[in-house]
């Protein structure tokens, strides 16, 4: 496959050309300061409108993106995203909405934001909903924020100190950082759950949460966490719980029913809402009715049959975002949520429980699982849950990295699983619940290629991709030196 070299807009800009005409002014024309009205030339390109659509589109098909491609990236989630819900969010009523228009002129997306809530609160098994968080770190952020003004009203400052598992998100220690929390390691077991007995001996009366994700980041699930909760309740901590896998348990089982206090969500992750590029993001939180007087404010209320916005909350931690959140992103949580129903949303985990399941039987004889049965052994049950981790050690001992191996599967058409987390040499795998059999089979038969490949030569891993715009770089040169300037004639 070749691909025809792009030129940037700077080489294709003709003078004069236009993309846009402004209409004629409908406002007074005022004289400006002449010290403003000194301007210089910007050298910025000059394209029609026909010749920029093209390019951009020529650039959008060099990228990956879950319209075009598999992702099967751990963690991260790059779930397929229903245009139905482009269409709800894009709606007048709600992208054209001023945020400071006043509630009576509001009370459709007021009324959303609401059931929002309501939605999120059933499914975490908890009390009382945050919508203003953007994004899973900030939720994590909010939600330290939070407990933190518990201890203080309940004049125990000294609580600083947060535990986390070894196998935590790394958002999880700097949101700690952040809100000035220290942040202590609890180590894991060789099964990847946590150490039971590690964590009992940190705990204290100065410790003021425990963070845990569950399923954790090795996909598993900690089938002793209300064990876990009730040690730390003891102390008299909150267990806090990254949703960063939600998606595992929609509808089986629910954080506030096995010892949860407090919570974040992922939308883009659990409810089908865009993720890339940093944004855009919501991470709501849900918490028990202790933690709620002091959420952020303002909060979505109902009266009757009317909505408004609560600020009479005096223990709040105040805003934490702008208005009231990343509404159009809650807008499509919403829309994925109403369409799936309580059925549809526990279909959407055991559907993703059974792809990475099926893809992990189907590759485990060359890509080792390190966190599920020995060799040989019977399966009391799913090695994993929504994502599996593979340390493919036979093929890395012939001098193929984990890194060859993500850069040989874009030249297959794949985005790379996740490489080097949580664990050195792995390639975590997520396939999510929205992809058929048939794409999990031709991504399994792939890397089983990859595996027969690597017995008998290494130098096609060793040089992709070759079929890419890109070719393999010195990622950390790009990093530290990047060449962020063109200049005419420039080649680089």
């Amino acid at each position: 496959m070749t691909h025809k070299t792009e030129k940037l807009l700077f080489e294709l800009s003709t003078p004069g050309a236009r993309a846009i005409d402004l209409p004629a002014s409908d406002v007074p024309t005022t004289e400006l300061d002449p010290a403003l009205c000194t301007f210089t030339e910007t050298g910025l390109p000059e394209i029609g409108q026909l010749q920029l659509v093209r390019h951009y589109t020529h650039l959008s098909h060099r990228n990956f993106s879950v319209d075009d491609n598999f992702y099967p990236l751990g963690s991260c989630t790059m779930k397929y995203n229903p245009k139905v819900n482009e269409w709800a969010a894009s709606l007048d009523g709600f992208a054209n909405l001023h945020p400071m228009q006043p509630d009576a002129d509001t009370q459709g997306a007021l009324a959303l934001l609401y059931h929002l809530r309501v939605f999120l609160a059933e499914i975490a098994g908890l009390d009382e909903v945050s919508l203003q968080p953007c994004a899973g770190a900030h939720g994590e952020w909010t939600a330290l924020k939070v407990i933190r003004a518990y201890f203080h009203d309940h004049n125990q400052p000294k609580r600083k100190i947060v535990l986390a598992p070894d196998t935590a998100h790394g958002t999880n220690p700097a949101s700690c950082a952040m809100c000035g929390a220290n942040v202590v390691t609890i180590k894991s077991r060789p099964d990847g759950l946590t150490d039971l007995d590690d964590l009992r001996a940190h705990l204290s009366d100065e410790v003021a949460a425990v963070m845990v994700t569950n399923p954790n980041t090795v996909g598993k699930f900690d089938a002793h966490i209300a064990d876990m909760a009730d040690l730390i309740h003891d102390a008299g901590a909150f267990l806090y719980l990254d949703g960063a896998n939600m998606n595992a348990i929609l509808g089986i089982t629910r954080p506030g029913d096995f010892g949860a206090d407090i919570m974040h969500f992922n939308t883009h992750k659990t409810f089908s809402t865009p993720h890339g590029c940093g944004g855009p993001g919501a991470g709501p939180i849900a918490m028990r009715k202790q933690l709620a007087p002091y959420l952020p404010v303002p909060q979505v209320i109902k009266t009757g049959d009317s909505y408004s916005l609560d600020y009479n909350r005096p223990k709040s931690i105040g805003r934490v975002r702008s208005f009231h959140g990343q509404f159009n992103v809650l807008v499509r949580a919403y829309a994925y949520i109403a369409a799936c129903g309580a059925a549809g949303l526990r279909n959407v985990s055991e559907t993703a429980i059974l792809c990475a399941n099926y893809l992990a039987q189907r590759i485990k004889h060359a890509y080792a699982l390190p966190f599920g049965p020995p060799d040989g052994q019977p399966m009391a049950a799913a090695p994993c849950a929504h994502e599996f981790i593979t340390v493919p050690q036979t093929i890395l001992d012939r001098g193929v990295t984990i890194m060859d191996i993500a850069k040989t599967l874009i030249d297959r058409g794949y985005h790379p699983p996740t490489v080097h987390f949580p664990i050195h040499d792995c390639l975590m795998i997520e396939p999510t619940e929205t992809e058929s059999k048939a794409v999990l089979d031709d991504f399994a038969d792939t890397m089983l290629e990859l595996a027969e490949l690597s017995q008998r030569d290494t130098a096609p891993f060793k040089a992709a991709p070759v079929n890419q715009p890109v070719r393999r770089l010195d990622e950390v040169a790009a990093a530290r030196k990047p060449i962020l300037t063109w200049t005419p004639g420039d080649k680089t």
